[in-house]
Formats: structure tokens, C-alpha cells, sequence
């Protein structure tokens, strides 16, 4: 006995002298932290915790400056020595700010310069510095971002030349589909109860299956309040050009294991006007909004649970508008002309499970999706009923200190019904299950991430009639799509300035019902389309490269990418006509998208004045040498900001200017856009009072009032103009306090 207790503590000090385990947890809630990152500059090495907050850095025994970090959390910079002090535990305090937060939904938390991957952070409250009216437009100021629109109402998001069914929208952690493949359908999502979205550019095909061969936009939730707190908030936005405007109003709680949130939003505009000081008719909107969430941590689980409403109406412009509906009161909000009808509901639940050495990510969501065409006086010509259940299955493992091993599995299936007396596309049921796995080692000054994911998506139409029955030329068809994608790249940063990465990556695209199987006229626009349902899979193969740094008072980035396409699935005009009507038909061409952006930034006066300036442009060109359509023209974005921050109160102003040039790379059934420039400006103070934060904005865009054509507008096609000047008032307060203890 006495020889086995003397064994043990010679083991105990050998081990002791060769692995020593560090604690990392939540300061507050003393939650173990995975994948925090332990790195020190003496070894040049890094280390990562594993399912619960722990990690070996007996590497660091001689190091005198070891830093922890891990998103959300204040970083933590100590010595071997303090945290022997402790007894290896390190506790790390909510960040503030989070101001250099990425939540990267592919994989798992990480920091922007970690991954090869391009991915822009856009924090909503400080783009509704900028006048916004929707999430949309606050994500179009990103270089190499953009937006299609009909009108301010209706706008989707574009990444580097690309939209609709090529770029993927992840809300709660799954795919969001609002029937975006039709040019003249918006987003349809709100910032309201939103705290970010991020912006990843290139195909993501590999971990999420079809639609991401663009890029991705994950829409990131407001978190719960800190245990034993209640928060709420209220706010209100006005816009002089439409007359119209937000009222929304918030309140979240946390019990410490349990929590609450609730978000309400009304907003109604009406028409705009132009830089002429032009009326755009039929150009209004408005809706409702209801978002709630429940959520709760049992043990290893935490679960969080959403509910999405929303109602919105869009008034919709077609050629000659002014001819066909009768101007009403300037400042009317009747939607008595065309409009669509939007009612969303979505049902989802993120969850996250910790294993012994690993976690589960699970994310299962039902999302409805009814959308209607009114044609005036309250005739209804087309409706449409997209039902969408689906999940998202993720499993994480270290398998040593500085390799991560992620697997995935993305499965949905949906079913598209007809009940108008209209129909565009036919009855029909689609399903799509995928399966990735993908691998990220964490060297001392780099990061490599290769993957491969493969996956079947099913399609199948219904007989419907006007569209597929005996009178028409596409048949009721079943079709199989296999897919397979693969990425890999690296980021090096060999300090704390420089940061160089390279990616290569895959997409892939199955065409939609729009490309299979349309056969109808297009009202609106005014075309009959005719799909084709021996199409094949739309493929791209994206090279990227960027170069960053972030000096002391100067930060710069610059990069490229080339972007080619194995069967670019395009609406082709043709000379055939229907009763009068031009036909359009969806072709299949290689095509390549190239082009690039660029940002060069200046800190001053204690880092309160910063002058910066950004670029993006691109070419897209099919392989019989014709242009792509829509392609974003040319922009240069130069900006001067002053910011004030003092104890209770801080202060900002900024002026910036859009340099949009000439557009003559057009497509041959579209216009060359001349050249613009946009002047705009903004101010704003926030004032602290011991539990309550007040919040007053006020901001102009295009403050010189330029009567200007967007080459991504389709209203350019009417001979309508985008708006002219725009001056908003935005006041928002919240309010912070502890909850009573019973």
C-alpha cells in the first residue's frame, strides 16, 4: 500500500512536469469554453480548449505572455506564472463591444483572420448610423456588396455579381427560402431583433449544400441579457422622403437557465421621389413584424427557440405604371394599386450539445412562406404556398490541440403549391440532404481548411394547369440532381499585422423550378418564360486571394478573385413572340465572374478621426463573349468619420461619397447607366443615465438630391430613377436592470 502511494505521487510530479491542464470558463456564469484559443509569442505555438474549457499547456511553462481568447469574451493576457497562481482556472469576462466577433456558422466561432474565407461583420446598430431602410440596403455599403431592386421596397442582397438562388441566407442557423428566385421578390427579412449579419463571399457549397455558390449571409439573433437581468428597448425611425417609417419595441429576460425574448415592429412608407422631385408610383410599402424566442440550458443542452411572423405588402411597378393606375394623395399608404402580399411564419430551434470530447450542433426548423399578387381592387391573380421543414446537423471534434474535425449533414424538403388563378411555375415537391466534412489545422502562423461534401436533391412537378398539362410544352417530369463540392485554403499571419489568405473552393447550384419548368407569362415584366427540365447542375470553381493589415494607425486590405461557371443558367431573350408578348427562354453557358475590392483606412487624433476609402469592381462575361446582366457597376467610397467617447456620452459624424462609374459593360437587353455621385452624411449622440441608454441619430443620404439610374435597379428599365435625397431621425432607448429577487 505504502509502496503504491509512493508511486503515485512519483507519477503525480513526472506528469505534473510534462502536462499541465488549463480551466477556461465564463466569469459570470462559469460555463466551460470550448475552442478558446491559447496562443503566447514565446513558443510560437497555440493551443485550443476542448468540450469542457480545458486544454494542456504544460508548452507554455516558460512563458511569460500567454493570451486567451475565444468570441463574445474580453481577451486575456496573463503568464504561465498568474495562472499557476490560480490553480489553472481563467475566467474571461462578456465582451462590451465584440466589435472583432465573427460567428463563422460553417464550422464554429472563430476570428475573421483565422479563416481563409472572406467574411464581413455588419453590426446593425451601427449601419442604422446610416439611414437604412432595410437589412438589404444596410448590407449593400460592404465592398463587393450590392442590391437588386424594384424600388427601395423590394431589394435583394447581391455578392460579387451574384443573387438570388446563388446566394444562401442562414436565419437561426438555417437555410432561408422567401421564393428569391424571381427577380422582382425581395429579401423580405427584417433587422428588427437582429444584432448582425455577416457577409462570407465565395462558394459554401461544401457545408451547406446548393444555393451557396456565391456566397453567404448568416443573420445573426440579438443574444440574452446577462443572467439576472432584463433588458428592453423602443425606438422609432423616420424618413422624409417616403413620409413613412419604423416603430418597433423589444424586451428580453434571463433567469439565469432560462430565458425570454420579445420584439414588436410596425413600418409603413409611401411613394418615394426621385432627384427631379418625380413621384414613383406605386412604390409603397409597409408590415408587421412579431419575433419571440425561448431558451434554455439543461445540463450539457442549450436550446434556443424562435418564432418568426411577419405580414408585408409591396405596391410593384410595371412598364407604363403612370397609364394604368390613377395617382392618388401624394402621402397615400393604400395599396389599392398592384402589390404583393407576404405572410411569413417561421418555427426553428438551435441547439447545442456537449459530448465528453465533442458538440452536437443540431438546428431544425418549419418555415411557411404564402405569397399573393394582388391586382388592384383586392383580386388576387397568383398565389403561392412554399412549406419548408428541414434541418441542420453539425458534430465538432478536436482530435489533437490544433486540428478541428467537423462533419454535416443539411437535409430539407419542400412542397410549392399553386392557389391563384395565375401560376408561374407548377405544384411541386423537392427534397435535398447533403453530407461534408471538413478539417481546420491551427498552425503557430497559419490556419489550412480543406473539405469535401457531397449530396442528391429531388425534384418532381405536379400536373397544374395553365403551366405543365396537355396544351403546354413542358411535361409533369421527376429529375435527380447529385452534387459535389470541395474547398480548401490557408490563412497565414506571421504577426499580429499581417494576415495573407488563399482559398479555392467549389459550388454548385441545381437549377430551379423557374429554369426547369416555367411556361407562362410574366406579368409585370411583361414576358412569356419558358424553362427547360433537362438542364443540369450549375458548377463553379472560385480562386481567391487577399491581403491584409492592421498597423497602428493604418489598416489597408486588398482582394481578388476569379469566378468561373460550368453551365451559368441565364433568361435568354429570343425573337419568338407570344400573342405580342416577347418570349424568354433559360439557357445554360460557361461564363466567369472576375474582379476585386479594396480598403485603406487612416486612425488620427487618439484614433477618434479616421479617413478611409474603398473599391469594388468586377467583369461577368458568358462564353459567347456577351455580358452577364446586372452586373454592379464600378465604386469608389471615400469617407471621413469623427467619433467622441467619454465616460456617460459619446458623440460621432461622418460624411461620405459614392463615385459610381459609367456602366457600358452591359448585357444586349440592357442599357449602359452613366456615372453618379452620391454626397452622405451623419451625426449622432448616445447619453448614458445610470440604468437607461438614449440613442439619437440623424442621417442624409444623397444630401446633393442626384437624379441617377442604379445599374441593379430593375426600374431603370421603365425609365424611373432611384431616390433622391432622404434625410432620417432615428431615436432608440434601451434599458437595462436587474431583476427582483423573490
Amino acid at each position: 500500500m505504502i509502496k503504491a502511494i509512493a508511486l503515485g505521487l512519483v507519477m503525480g510530479i513526472f506528469v505534473s512536469g510534462f502536462s499541465q491542464t488549463l480551466t477556461v470558463v465564463g466569469k459570470v456564469t462559469f460555463e466551460p469554453l470550448e475552442l478558446a484559443t491559447i496562443s503566447g509569442k514565446t513558443p510560437k505555438i497555440s493551443v485550443i480548449t476542448d468540450a469542457n474549457g480545458q486544454a494542456d499547456i504544460s508548452a507554455f511553462s516558460d512563458a511569460d505572455s500567454i493570451n486567451i481568447r475565444i468570441v463574445g469574451y474580453e481577451s486575456l493576457l496573463t503568464s504561465y506564472a498568474a495562472l499557476k497562481k490560480s490553480g489553472f482556472h481563467a475566467r474571461l469576462s462578456r465582451s462590451v463591444t465584440m466589435l472583432g466577433e465573427i460567428v463563422i456558422s460553417y464550422s464554429n466561432e472563430n476570428y475573421g483572420r483565422q479563416t481563409s474565407l472572406h467574411i464581413e461583420p455588419v453590426r446593425i446598430q451601427k449601419a442604422t448610423q446610416r439611414g437604412t431602410f432595410n437589412l438589404t440596403d444596410a448590407l449593400a455599403r460592404i465592398p463587393g456588396v450590392s442590391q437588386l431592386s424594384t424600388g427601395i421596397g423590394i431589394s435583394k442582397p447581391v455578392i460579387r455579381g451574384l443573387y438570388g438562388n446563388r446566394i444562401l441566407i442562414l436565419f437561426s442557423g438555417l437555410r432561408f427560402d422567401n421564393q428569391q428566385w424571381q427577380d422582382e421578390h425581395g429579401l423580405g427579412l427584417s433587422d428588427v431583433g437582429v444584432s448582425k449579419a455577416e457577409v462570407i463571399k465565395g462558394p459554401l457549397s461544401l457545408l451547406y449544400g446548393t444555393g451557396a455558390v456565391g456566397g453567404l449571409i448568416n443573420i445573426v439573433e440579438e443574444p440574452a441579457p446577462d443572467a439576472g437581468m432584463i433588458q428592453g428597448d423602443a425606438g422609432a425611425v423616420i424618413h422624409s422622403n417616403t413620409w413613412g417609417g419604423t416603430i418597433q419595441a423589444g424586451t428580453k429576460v434571463n433567469y439565469g437557465l432560462k430565458w425570454f425574448k420579445l420584439h414588436l415592429a410596425a413600418t409603413n412608407h409611401a411613394d418615394y421621389s426621385d432627384g427631379n422631385g418625380v413621384r414613383v408610383l406605386n412604390s409603397r410599402f409597409n408590415g408587421y413584424i412579431l419575433k419571440s424566442s425561448y431558451g434554455f440550458v439543461k445540463n450539457n443542452w442549450r436550446s434556443e427557440n424562435h418564432y418568426h411572423f411577419s405580414y408585408d405588402k409591396f405596391g410593384f411597378i410595371f412598364n407604363d405604371v403612370g397609364q394604368f393606375i390613377e395617382p392618388d394623395a401624394r402621402w397615400s399608404r393604400k395599396m389599392s394599386g398592384p402589390h404583393h402580399i407576404v405572410l411569413l411564419n417561421i418555427l426553428s430551434s438551435v441547439n447545442k450539445l456537449r459530448l465528453t470530447n465533442s458538440v452536437i450542433r443540431l438546428n431544425v426548423g418549419l418555415q411557411s412562406n404564402l405569397r399573393s399578387e394582388d391586382e388592384g381592387a383586392g383580386e388576387i391573380s397568383l398565389k403561392m404556398h412554399l412549406l419548408t421543414g428541414q434541418y441542420a446537423l453539425k458534430w465538432q471534434r478536436p482530435l489533437k490541440s490544433n486540428l478541428i474535425l467537423a462533419l454535416a449533414n443539411n437535409t430539407s424538403v419542400e412542397t410549392n403549391v399553386n392557389y391563384g388563378r395565375r401560376k408561374i411555375v407548377p405544384d411541386a415537391r423537392t427534397a435535398e440532404s447533403g453530407l461534408s466534412v471538413y478539417l481546420e489545422h491551427r498552425l503557430p502562423e497559419a490556419t489550412l481548411e480543406y473539405g469535401l461534401g457531397a449530396g442528391i436533391r429531388f425534384t418532381k412537378t405536379l400536373p397544374t394547369p395553365t403551366v405543365n398539362t396537355d396544351e403546354k410544352d413542358i411535361d409533369p417530369f421527376q429529375k435527380t440532381f447529385p452534387f459535389f463540392s470541395g474547398m480548401a485554403g490557408v490563412s497565414f499571419f506571421p504577426d499580429q499585422k499581417w494576415n495573407l489568405k488563399m482559398n479555392l473552393a467549389t459550388g454548385v447550384r441545381t437549377p430551379n423550378l423557374a429554369e426547369l419548368s416555367s411556361d407562362g407569362l410574366h406579368e409585370g415584366i411583361y414576358t412569356y418564360e419558358i424553362g427547360d427540365p433537362y438542364m443540369k447542375n450549375e458548377q463553379n470553381i472560385n480562386g481567391d486571394i487577399g491581403v491584409y493589415y492592421s498597423g497602428r494607425c493604418v489598416q489597408f486590405s486588398t482582394s481578388g478573385f476569379y469566378n468561373h461557371f460550368n453551365g451559368y443558367i441565364f433568361l435568354d431573350p429570343t425573337d419568338e413572340e407570344w400573342f405580342g408578348f416577347p418570349i424568354f427562354r433559360y439557357r445554360q453557358h460557361d461564363a466567369r465572374i472576375y474582379g476585386g475590392e479594396a480598403e485603406i483606412s487612416a486612425t488620427l487624433l487618439g484614433n477618434g478621426l479616421k479617413i478611409s476609402a474603398s473599391y469594388s469592381g468586377l467583369v461577368g462575361k458568358l462564353d459567347n463573349g456577351d455580358y452577364l446582366p446586372y452586373m454592379p457597376a464600378q465604386k469608389i467610397t471615400p469617407e471621413i468619420r469623427y467619433e467622441l467617447n467619454g465616460k456617460n456620452r459619446s458623440y460621432y459624424g461622418f460624411v461620405n461619397s459614392d463615385f459610381v462609374l459609367q456602366q457600358n459593360l452591359v448585357n444586349p437587353r440592357e442599357n449602359e447607366t452613366p456615372a453618379y455621385r452620391l454626397v452622405n452624411a451623419g451625426i449622432g449622440a448616445q447619453l448614458s443615465r445610470k440604468r437607461t441608454t438614449y440613442a439619437l441619430q440623424l442621417a442624409a443620404n444623397n444630401l446633393l438630391n442626384e437624379a441617377y439610374y442604379d445599374h441593379l435597379s430593375r426600374l431603370k428599365n421603365f425609365g424611373l430613377l432611384n431616390m433622391g435625397r432622404d434625410i432620417s431621425l432615428n431615436l432608440k432607448i434601451n434599458f437595462r436592470n436587474k431583476l427582483n429577487k423573490k
